[in-house]
């Protein structure tokens, strides 16, 4: 039998699941802790999967897990199984149905952890049946694959079969801590920021081309620290690591100094779903929730 035929043969519907999740996180790894099982067992059960249909689904690399025509074949299948459950559940429960469940987040750390953090406890008081994840999102973030139900993104998504609507605009300045100023001449124009130290991203570890904001507040920004974190960078600069460009909402209350007030910039935040599950409860409510809290707030996001 050639690997992309199917055998008949008595499936278990749960092995179909754990199949699913390493065909989208493309390795056991990713896949076990996402299921919550060890990777012994992952590996068992695709193995069962795979004795059941007489196909072989998956080629185990060194790094991950690569599809093979089969795999591919039944992962499609899967999806649009998956669609047609959300779509009913969707339907069944009706626009008044109450949000239970586990529902993922995934946002950007000074959005997730910055301002989303602080907000939870109100959704978990309005929806107590609800559990929520919130997750950083990383490279190579993907909704299609499931690491997330929602997720907060720089800039409008392009790519998937996503819904997107944007949250709000954010704006970027320069700031230092007093002691730094102390010790420091504040800059008088943007060319004397190349004799300060500076504090940003890691340049090669940037996630998204938007993040890159460095050079428009200097032509050849080059930083003295380095930080993946928006939230990091706050830290460092709120103790005298040099002067940065820090998100404007995140520096309320922390009695950083704005520097060159004139040199901004701004970015925004979409919130985007994947379209399957744009209608369950789970997801709708934790959507609306955003979108709430985010214009409760949208002083601190433009406004100085």
């Amino acid at each position: 039998m050639h690997e992309g035929a199917f055998a008949p043969g008595r499936l278990d519907w749960d092995d179909t699941r754990m199949f699913l999740a390493v065909a989208r996180a493309g390795q056991m790894l990713g896949a076990s802790r996402r299921l919550g099982v060890n990777q012994a067992t992952l590996s068992r059960r695709v193995a069962a999967l795979e004795a059941a249909l007489g196909a072989k689904l998956l080629v185990r690399r060194t790094h991950g897990s690569e599809l093979t025509d089969a795999g591919q074949a039944l992962l499609e299948t899967l999806e649009r199984v998956e669609t047609e459950m959300l779509a009913v559940q969707a339907r069944l429960q009706g626009a008044g149905a109450a949000a239970a469940g586990v529902v993922r987040i995934g946002a950007p750390d000074g959005f997730g952890v910055g301002f989303l953090a602080p907000r939870l406890a109100r959704l978990a008081d309005r929806h107590p049946d609800l559990t929520v994840q919130l997750v950083p999102t990383p490279r190579g973030f993907s909704l299609s694959r499931r690491e997330a139900d929602l997720a907060v993104m720089v800039g409008r998504p392009e790519k998937g079969r996503l819904v997107a609507r944007k949250l709000t605009d954010y704006s970027l300045g320069l700031y230092a801590s007093p002691a730094y100023l102390a010790a420091h001449p504040a800059p008088v124009e943007p060319a004397d920021l190349a004799r300060h130290r500076l504090v940003g991203y890691v340049e090669d570890l940037i996630a998204a081309p938007a993040l890159n904001y460095a050079a428009e507040f200097l032509r050849g920004w080059r930083s003295s620290v380095e930080i993946t974190s928006a939230i990091g960078q706050v830290e460092a600069v709120g103790a005298g690591a040099g002067i940065g460009a820090l998100h404007d909402y995140l520096t309320r209350g922390r009695g950083l100094v704005r520097v060159l007030p004139k040199l901004c910039t701004v970015r925004s935040y979409w919130l985007a779903i994947h379209e399957n599950l744009r209608d369950v409860a789970r997801v709708r409510a934790a959507a609306d929730f955003l979108t709430e809290a985010v214009r409760e707030a949208q002083a601190d996001f433009t406004g100085r």
